[in-house]
């Protein structure tokens, strides 16, 4: 797969508080229009004013979440990338609320290989393809038996494997909840 021709001229918005984040994701998204925003004012009057291709965000610093919840209402694919929040919660949250991937900021190298699978997945949440590529970091980072531990994983990928979408609020009973439109 050549993401770079995959992701050519694709629309981008970037929103991450750390200026080098955004710059090499910049790097590896050469041929893509990226729009960058280093706070949630700016990515909030982004999303509400322009279509982007695909949404990547950042959770910590720039009230990521909130943010997912805008991009999702406004019908945008959007990917969480993250270092500090790298947590089987955080991953929960992102699928709950409607990311379509979640990447550890250690893997941006290859941030153009996961976005390039979400446009050929037609802008759907790309959870297996996901858990084929990181599980073994998941595993490394949340423990061996993280999926096990959490009933949702538990559920979720058995979901997965059964079916190609997915409903994760019918997955399991949760204190996330989805905000309504």
């Amino acid at each position: 797969m050549d993401a770079s021709h995959i992701l050519r001229d694709k629309v981008i918005l970037v929103v991450d508080d750390e200026p080098d984040v955004l710059d090499t994701v910049a790097d590896v998204l050469a041929g893509s229009l990226i729009t960058k925003a280093r706070d949630f004012e700016t990515a909030r009057q982004y999303l509400m004013g322009y279509s982007y291709d695909i949404v990547v965000l950042d959770i910590m610093g720039v009230n990521g979440f909130e943010l997912l919840k805008l991009s999702v209402r406004r019908g945008f694919p959007t990917v969480m990338l993250t270092a500090h929040a790298l947590t089987p919660e955080a991953l929960e949250t992102s699928i709950r609320l409607g990311a379509v991937s979640f990447l550890p900021k250690e893997k941006m190298g290859e941030l153009d290989e996961f976005l390039a699978d979400v446009v050929l997945g037609g802008n759907k949440p790309v959870w297996e393809q996901l858990f084929s590529k990181l599980g073994n970091l998941f595993n490394r980072r949340f423990g061996p038996d993280w999926r096990e531990r959490n009933h949702f994983f538990k559920t979720f990928e058995a979901a997965l494997k059964a079916d190609s979408h997915v409903d994760p609020d019918a997955v399991a009973p949760t204190h996330m909840q989805k905000e309504e439109s």
